[in-house]
């Protein structure tokens, strides 16, 4: 997404959260909102956490008290980007997070202690964003050391207007701006559901509404990491929605 490289020196500041980095599948299986998640495991996948935004949930206080076990946003003022509270709500069966081209949003996914111990698991969202143009989001695989060597996995990840993308980044130190970068062909305007499978030290598959786009085998991530996302504080109004997320822990 826009103004990738300018926000690492956020991540030395933050001690929460990741830098807000920045990136063909059918069309998504179902056309619309409040699509409840899977339920159950997938494989060597066992399902750990799940939320469908259900019950609705004002901005400013609301949100945060209906979803303090689903969902750890950065403090507000955080890098003079974030200010998730006012940004944040929950209507119609999705979590919506207004885009105003002034106040970004960032924050994990899950609990207050489950969300920051993830050693391999599935990480999956259903997802789409309304205008924004200028915007964009990160969504994260991200190490809870905040050492960018021990692997940043994004996906979906890029500007509004264009294809979401999947970056593995490399763990060599010093390189990890370097990055396999994988694009999905689909549209940002339209849902879909988007999914990371974490094998630790062997691979990493990305897959749209259930289809494998590629499995990258080279800088898979070993260490705890947190499932998480970021959009800016630029460009355009609109909404980025997310129906419905879930977390598996890798059991072999």
């Amino acid at each position: 997404m826009q103004k990738r490289t300018t926000t690492r020196a956020v991540l030395a500041a933050v001690v929460l959260g990741a830098a807000l980095v920045a990136v063909p599948i059918g069309s998504s299986s179902v056309a619309q909102a409040g699509v409840s998640a899977p339920v159950g495991d997938v494989g060597k996948f066992k399902q750990t956490f799940k939320e469908n935004f259900h019950t609705s949930a004002a901005a400013n206080g609301p949100f945060a008290r209906t979803y303090a076990n689903a969902w750890q946003p950065y403090p507000d003022g955080t890098s003079g980007i974030y200010s998730s509270s006012s940004q944040v709500s929950a209507r119609d069966g999705v979590m919506r997070v207004a885009l105003d081209g002034a106040h970004g949003t960032a924050g994990t996914f899950g609990t207050p202690n489950g969300a920051w111990s993830h050693v391999g698991g599935k990480f999956s969202v259903r997802a789409r964003a309304e205008g924004g143009t200028g915007n964009g989001a990160a969504f994260m695989v991200w190490p809870s050391s905040n050492v960018w060597s021990d692997g940043e996995i994004d996906f979906p990840e890029g500007n509004f207007e264009s294809t979401p993308m999947a970056f593995q980044h490399s763990m060599t130190p010093g390189r990890e701006a370097s990055a396999t970068s994988i694009s999905t062909g689909v549209s940002w305007r339209k849902w879909h559901t988007y999914s990371v499978e974490w094998i630790p030290g062997r691979s990493v598959t990305y897959l749209v509404d259930g289809k494998v786009l590629r499995t990258v085998t080279v800088d898979v991530p070993t260490t705890p990491h947190r499932y998480m996302f970021q959009v800016g504080n630029w460009g355009q109004s609109g909404h980025l929605d997310i129906d419905w997320v879930s977390t598996y822990a890798y059991v072999g």
